[in-house]
């Protein structure tokens, strides 16, 4: 069954460029030349791009793309086979820095633990395996579930949540983890436009804190939106195309990336694209 997904991009003149690797010295992160493999088989090739402090990045692309295979790389979740990925200049060693929230379907929600217990799960690095946590690590919790208005069901049991509160609370996780970048995998999908809406503004709050946070997702109406996001990677097991929206997403790259899952309809506001996401999105590399 078929869910169409509609965007409009404004109408401009792209000349179709392979994408150029741009690395500043004040980038918060760094990906260089990632290569992964799945049983021999190419998942991610040849991946460069950097970003800045405090910038909110859609990461679009098919299924298969390889999109949750670069935020396990970046994550030190999963060992490339080559390149490297560095956050302030220095090489990721299961930073601290980096925190990675995945794909909702790949948790299990039935596990008997409450609100306040996963958001304290965040602490786990900073505490060491065997200490208890202290005032510090407490005051991070509270301050954490509070900024995704999570303080009133902190004793909840998670599986008792709804889709939209589920992801909050990883998000507090992720929060209380004082990671100065986020991975958010598919942190949109399955939830309602309201439980959406709210995401969306609590990543925007934390661009205003300075944190980097890359979000994949299905949605190219979402990712083209400047409202929502500063830049779009474009995948598809390589890198199709990085940088702004109007630059990212033209009908040049979106061919390439997507060939024929995509439609096209022109009209005076810019060019109408019709995704075909009829696949389901699951756990894909």
């Amino acid at each position: 069954m078929q869910s169409p997904v509609e965007t409009i991009i404004p109408s401009s003149k792209h000349t179709l460029q392979d994408p150029q690797r741009v690395v500043s010295a004040m980038s918060i992160l760094e990906v260089d030349q990632l290569t992964a493999h799945y049983d021999g088989i190419v998942a991610l090739d040849n991946v460069s791009f950097s970003f800045p402090l405090g910038e909110r990045i859609a990461v679009v692309g098919p299924n298969g793309a390889g999109k949750s295979t670069l935020f396990k790389a970046m994550a030190g979740l999963l060992t490339p086979t080559r390149g490297t990925v560095r956050i302030a200049g220095h090489p990721l060693r299961r930073s601290t820095d980096i925190a990675h929230i995945p794909q909702r379907s790949v948790v299990d929600w039935t596990f008997p633990v409450s609100v306040a217990d996963v958001v304290m799960m965040g602490r786990t690095r900073k505490l060491g395996l065997l200490r208890w946590p202290r005032a510090r690590d407490r005051e991070v919790v509270q301050n954490s579930l509070a900024m995704v208005h999570m303080t009133d069901l902190a004793k909840r049991q998670i599986g008792e949540l709804s889709g939209g509160q589920q992801q909050r609370v990883f998000i507090a996780r992720a929060l209380a983890q004082e990671a100065t970048l986020m991975l958010m995998d598919e942190p949109l999908t399955g939830l309602d436009i309201t439980s959406q809406e709210e995401i969306l503004t609590i990543i925007a709050e934390l661009k205003d804190r300075g944190v980097t946070v890359l979000v994949a997702t299905h949605d190219l109406n979402q990712a083209a939106d400047s409202q929502h996001y500063e830049a779009v990677v474009l995948l598809n097991k390589e890198l199709v195309g990085v940088g702004k929206a109007q630059d990212v997403l033209t009908p040049e790259r979106l061919t390439r990336a997507y060939g024929g899952q995509l439609r096209w309809i022109t009209t005076n506001q810019g060019t109408m694209i019709l995704a075909d996401s009829c696949c389901g999105h699951g756990n894909h590399h």
